[in-house]
């Protein structure tokens, strides 16, 4: 008798993951691969973080810490609050994750349960709604457009609620992948009230935080709600991807069972990164280059993609990502873009991953390499479109 597969592991794939796949086989045979597709800084950890990590493999014996994480690490983050939004914030209150990834599986299970309904916008990252469909929670996605500039709005929430009934949940992400686009502050503090007032737990991914372009001001929703849930992450800002090191500010009520399910499913973060990750908030001057770095790749791919007769986006607020409509060149984005891998060495994201009903016609360009490698691609994709007579 054959054995089964549970209902909650058929989810679909993550697409941009693939993307990877295939681009990285490409390089493995020869190929010269221009990575546009992944969220990934080219660029490695800082200085100080690898040097504390030395230090560690040479004096620490590396066994399990506190689920929570280690003291030094929850302090140092409470002192970037401080530092950066002004917020006094207490160290008990943090929860040090692997990656942000450990941190939407811990908040999903801490904050709903089967067949709640959570609401988020359209087009988002893809593995918000396979979790919670994972864990037999409802996605409501939100189908926002440049008008909204891809973020969610009351009146998106409240058409929500008068089609499907009551929300349980909002994620909200500013900046926003694959969008680029930001949340103002006051606009942050009228959802979290809204939420708040209406026993909506927020979710609010701040894992692009530190990569701005100064259009929009940054905020946290942890100085503006007492009930939201903050996720952040070393992956971006501090260039840590291979890591996987994150964190989590948590509301009182959710502290001890996100304890709970973070000693059952985690045991605890990774103890060497935890370690190294401590030197990363005295790394600003190197990791603000790196910011500087997005920004001319962010510029030279605004100007060179309505060049090559892709000029329909926004112009990013922050994170690395261009979100394009490309209806005028094609109505099958994950052909499109496999098409532009095999034959020019430059892999993009298909919108399918971020919007599964309307992503057909778009797609997304990440600026996270450097801005020599962002210009050369965008030479091999003008020159593809030409040659197919776009």
């Amino acid at each position: 008798m054959p054995l089964k597969t549970a209902h909650r592991g058929i989810i679909p794939p993550f697409i941009v993951m693939e993307v990877l796949r295939r681009a990285t086989q490409l390089e493995q045979t020869g190929h010269d691969v221009r990575h546009l597709e992944v969220g990934q800084p080219s660029t490695g950890a800082p200085r100080g973080v690898i040097e504390a990590a030395k230090r560690a493999l040479d004096t620490d014996r590396l066994g399990y810490t506190e689920a929570l994480g280690i003291r030094p690490l929850r302090e140092a983050i409470a002192r970037h609050y401080a530092d950066r939004y002004g917020l006094t914030l207490n160290p008990e209150r943090i929860v040090v994750t692997t990656g942000s990834s450990g941190g939407f599986v811990l908040s999903f299970l801490a904050a709903f349960d089967p067949g709640d309904r959570v609401a988020l916008a359209a087009p988002g990252y893809p593995c918000y709604r396979h979790i919670l469909t994972g864990l037999g929670i409802e996605p409501v996605l939100l189908e926002t457009g440049p008008a909204e500039r891809y973020q969610p709005t009351i009146a998106l929430l409240e058409k929500a609620v008068r089609e499907g009934g009551k929300l349980d949940g909002l994620i909200l992400a500013s900046p926003s992948n694959p969008t680029g686009t930001m949340v103002t502050p006051q606009d942050l503090k009228e959802l979290a009230d809204y939420c708040h007032r209406r026993g909506i737990r927020l979710i609010s991914d701040e894992i692009y935080h530190g990569i701005g372009y100064g259009a929009v001001e940054e905020a946290t929703a942890a100085a503006l709600s007492d009930s939201a849930v903050v996720i952040n992450s070393f992956s971006k800002y501090f260039s840590m991807t291979g890591w996987r090191l994150g964190w989590m500010v948590v509301p009182e009520d959710l502290s001890r069972a996100i304890e709970c399910l973070a000693q059952n499913l985690f045991i605890n973060a990774p103890t060497l990164s935890q370690i190294a990750g401590v030197a990363a908030f005295d790394c600003r001057e190197e990791l603000d280059g790196h910011v500087a770095n997005y920004a001319r790749s962010r510029a030279l791919l605004m100007e060179a993609l309505p060049a090559a007769g892709i000029g329909d986006f926004l112009a990013p607020d922050g994170a690395f990502y261009i979100y394009a409509d490309i209806a005028r060149l094609t109505n099958d984005s994950h052909a499109f873009c496999t098409a532009l891998l095999e034959q020019t060495g430059v892999a993009c994201t298909p919108g399918v991953d971020f919007d599964a009903a309307r992503g057909a016609h778009t797609m997304r360009f990440s600026f996270a390499r450097k801005p020599e490698e962002i210009a050369d691609a965008a030479d091999r994709l003008a020159t593809w479109l030409k040659n197919r007579g776009h």
